[in-house]
């Protein structure tokens, strides 16, 4: 999910004074279910795929969907939406746990474009929305540190693709929301909606869905008075 700052009304509480450019990438081909035990399953698939995924190598997980939403930093509406599934090149075949978790099945990826191709018009539409302005301030939000810290740095490396500056800084809405609640999410954006007293909206993995959850806790922390500040540490 992306965010662009527009001048607000006075009565709505300014966030992170920015940008927020918030996404929920999708990777398949992470785990099945002989892998997982009865205790991980107990827990939100959130959890699971970010604690078993840092165990594989780049070739075992691709990312197949990449969504972002811009949105308002001043009014914490939605201004734009970029959203494109991805052609995995290292396991074509979806895998049926994959398909199970995500709702992403394996017409919705055959024939996309790469993820090279991807990155590229990612890049036009930041371009074409201003995000690429210098005097234009924004910043990535994504639930926890694992897509833009080691999903889509490590998927990259591994085909030889550089990451554009703007992946490079970002705000983990776990800790944003660890920060103004008083408790960590463990159950990720179930455990916010759930804390803010918010209903979820769509499919739980559903990247798409997921910058629309994302969007809607920023919303709800921002109009209670918590200011957004950047998370990640610099590369």
């Amino acid at each position: 999910m992306l965010v662009a700052v527009t001048p607000k009304p006075r009565e709505q509480p300014e966030s992170f004074g920015g940008n927020f450019n918030c996404a929920a990438l999708t990777w398949g081909q992470v785990l099945s279910p002989p892998q997982c035990s009865e205790k991980t399953k107990a827990n939100s698939c959130c959890d699971v795929l970010d604690k078993d995924a840092l165990k594989m190598r780049p070739t075992e997980q691709e990312i197949i969907e990449f969504p972002i939403l811009k949105l308002n930093g001043r009014t914490m509406e939605i201004e734009s939406t970029f959203h494109m599934y991805v052609q995995p090149v290292v396991h074509p075949q979806l895998t049926p746990f994959c398909t199970e978790l995500t709702g992403i099945i394996q017409a919705m990826v055959d024939g996309q474009p790469s993820l090279q191709q991807v990155l590229e018009r990612v890049d036009e539409w930041m371009a074409k929305e201003g995000l690429l302005d210098p005097n234009v301030k924004s910043i990535f939000v994504t639930c926890g540190d694992w897509d833009l810290k080691v999903m889509l740095p490590g998927q990259c490396q591994y085909l030889g693709l550089p990451v554009a500056d703007y992946f490079k800084q970002w705000i983990n809405l776990k800790k944003a929301y660890s920060f103004a609640m008083g408790c960590w999410p463990k159950n990720g954006l179930l455990d916010m909606n759930k804390g803010l007293s918010l209903q979820h909206i769509g499919r739980p993995h559903s990247g798409i869905d997921d910058c629309k959850n994302i969007a809607n806790i920023m919303k709800t922390l921002a109009y209670r008075g918590f200011i957004f500040k950047q998370t990640s540490k610099p590369f």
